[in-house]
């Protein structure tokens, strides 16, 4: 039973004639409310049609409120700003995973734990051996999450909470080995190991940037900064990823083939792979002359017949500005002065971009701000992260988001494994009509291979 109570009712009729329906309408914390149509199809032999699922509720959570039109973005009631200011990413994690923020003892015992946790398995070495050198990371790190399962199969009991919490632990302390594992197979590099007296954050940027040649001191403020770009990026309600998530779930899959769905829904360019697509469109525009371009690049977006889009603006929830992007703005700002960048032409683009944008009534009428993705490839740039692992850093960050909401989706009583229904267009019953006689040839050249 829903721990919603029914606030008021709504009654469903038909210009038909057929039967109506009565449906209680919960009420949550804020947001929305909701109508129960569970009993639809048994009180009127009729389902909802909502493709994209963009009004329909499919669980309760505790999580991430999202306030789209007031561009607000929450975890378990803590806005996005306070926590991306005075919490780093492990805070948050503990936060998502159990409900509040740590306290010292526990932000001690929780971070140990992590940290000392995050080698794979020494097989895993040779597992990366059969992919090809240039595969593209997310194809590597799909794989490997998923056989990860291989490797830890002792924590699969998905009814026993100690296995969850093992598992859980498991992803998070080892997402970070295995994206810097795919970044250097891809480099021809050797791996590192990871070290146990870093940060989350600064010991990633040791597995990633580091060599057996030189040590690696990772420079304070890019460690802020991938720590925040972590923090904002860790959860984000039941979007496609997540849900993709909460849905292998619902079926009783292990966390770790789980966790795979999620990261193989996000390597899409609509979910993941938006922030490449902006520092893309930057680099064009600024490879046909930059900021002077700006006004004749603006009037081919909004010409619908020119196919050239505006990147990193607007998004499927926000109706106001992204929070995160503002943060993102900041955090761009901080990392291109440490690095002496402060004149990048990139970075100046966007600013001039932005402002042109914000200014021009085509933009502003659509509401279509600035969203977290169009900075955070400018940042990551800056890093040193090549754009083909931006959507594996996603990928890490999302991680602590994915694993909270699967963990919430088993603890509840009204979990059922996902089933969507449709509305079918195809052919009506029909026999079949007597079999042709005719030989049909095929040759090896017109059949797959």
């Amino acid at each position: 039973m829903t721990t919603s109570k029914t606030a008021y009712t709504a009654s469903l009729s038909f210009s038909d004639g057929s039967v109506g329906a009565e449906f209680p309408v919960y009420r949550g914390t804020t947001g929305p409310d909701v109508i129960d149509i569970r009993k639809l199809y048994a009180s009127t032999g009729k389902f909802t049609f909502d493709p994209g699922f963009m009004s329909t509720g499919a669980c309760e959570s505790a999580i991430t409120y999202i306030d789209g039109a007031k561009g607000e973005l929450l975890y378990r009631g803590y806005a996005i700003e306070d926590l991306a200011r005075h919490c780093d990413y492990l805070d948050v994690c503990h936060l998502l995973l159990k409900g509040e923020l740590p306290t010292p003892e526990e932000k001690a015992d929780f971070d140990y734990v992590v940290t000392h946790h995050t080698m794979v398995h020494e097989q895993m070495v040779r597992f990366f051996s059969g992919f090809r050198r240039d595969a593209h990371p997310m194809s590597v790190l799909v794989a490997c999450v998923g056989a990860l399962a291989a490797f830890y199969h002792d924590s699969l009991d998905i009814t026993q909470a100690e296995h969850r919490h093992v598992a859980s632990i498991r992803l998070i302390s080892k997402m970070p080995t295995l994206v810097a594992m795919a970044y250097k197979y891809s480099q021809g590099q050797p791996f590192a190991y990871p070290r146990n007296k870093l940060s989350y954050a600064a010991n990633f940027m040791h597995q990633m940037f580091s060599t057996p040649c030189d040590e690696y001191v990772p420079n304070e403020v890019l460690v802020r900064a991938l720590d925040r770009i972590l923090i904002l990026h860790a959860d984000h309600e039941q979007n496609a990823s997540t849900s993709t998530v909460r849905l292998a779930g619902s079926s009783g899959a292990n966390p770790f083939a789980c966790i795979a769905a999620g990261i193989a829904t996000l390597w899409g360019p609509a979910h993941g792979g938006a922030n490449e697509a902006a520092l893309v469109m930057l680099e064009d525009l600024l490879a046909q002359g930059g900021v002077e371009k700006i006004g004749e690049f603006i009037k081919k977006v909004k010409d619908k017949e020119s196919g050239v889009k505006l990147m990193g603006f607007g998004h499927r929830v926000y109706k106001n500005y992204d929070p995160r992007a503002k943060l993102m703005q900041e955090t761009c700002a901080e990392v291109l002065q440490e690095l002496g960048l402060g004149n990048d032409p990139l970075f100046k683009l966007a600013m001039a971009l932005e402002k042109i944008a914000l200014e021009d009534d085509y933009f502003v009428s659509r509401k279509l701000y600035p969203n977290v993705d169009f900075y955070s490839g400018i940042v990551q740039r800056a890093m040193g992260i090549p754009t083909s692992m931006f959507t594996c850093i996603f990928a890490l960050a999302r991680t602590v988001g994915w694993i909270a909401q699967w963990s919430e989706m088993l603890g509840d009583p009204d979990q059922k494994i996902g089933r969507p229904r449709q509305l079918y267009i195809g052919q009506t019953r029909r026999p079949i009509t007597t079999p042709s006689t005719k030989t049909v040839t095929y040759s090896w050249e017109a059949s797959p291979h």
